[in-house]
């Protein structure tokens, strides 16, 4: 079996959307930065987001574990012209498209950005190759809330606006299994947003 060992970086503090924008994590509590270490399997191999919150997040989790190059593809949700925005300026300039965006996730998408189903299926090719490059190995992976989502989705079995339900903290650890049943790929959840 493949373990996925999905983290989500540290916190930024923002009050606007983060998507493709590059903004640092707070990294200051040393202490949950060492638990979260203990707890993640010191012989797995260390991938993360090339954005600069989950790439010092994975730098900060090393230790002695194999890093991997960055993959652009594990970046949180392109939100196109809403990055950087506040929640309530968004909804207010684009009303329609906002809210269909939040109650009806899957084809809809911010203004030169991406919709739900687009970011998915990034993720996804990104997951799918891990899989084949590492097989049955742990993979923590450091990324974003809307990646992590994703593929709770997929191993649960929900709809998107099911996943969206889930909460997802930041340093948070949500651990799913892969493996090649009879019927094909097989996901299993083993932890959701659990905080060591």
């Amino acid at each position: 079996m493949t373990r996925f060992w999905w983290v989500r970086h540290g916190p930024t503090h923002a009050r606007a959307f983060a998507g493709w924008r590059d903004i640092p994590a707070d990294l200051s509590d040393t202490a949950a930065l060492d638990r979260l270490h203990d707890h993640l399997p010191k012989d797995a191999l260390l991938v993360s987001s090339d954005l600069i919150r989950a790439s010092c997040t994975a730098d900060a989790l090393a230790h002695t574990r194999e890093r991997i190059s960055h993959m652009p593809a594990l970046r949180e949700f392109h939100f196109g012209d809403w990055d950087g925005l506040g929640f309530e300026e968004v909804s207010t300039r684009w009303p329609d498209q906002s809210r269909l965006y939040w109650e009806e996730p899957g084809h809809t998408a911010p203004p030169n950005g991406e919709s739900w189903h687009t970011a998915a299926a990034r993720v996804e090719t990104a997951v799918q190759s891990l899989i084949a490059l590492y097989p049955g190995r742990d993979i923590v992976a450091v990324a974003h809330f809307g990646v992590i989502l994703t593929q709770y989705q997929r191993a649960a079995g929900l709809t998107a606006y099911q996943a969206l339900g889930q909460k997802i903290d930041n340093l948070s650890v949500t651990c799913l299994g892969h493996r090649i049943g009879a019927s094909g790929d097989e996901w299993s959840v083993e932890a959701v947003n659990h905080i060591p």
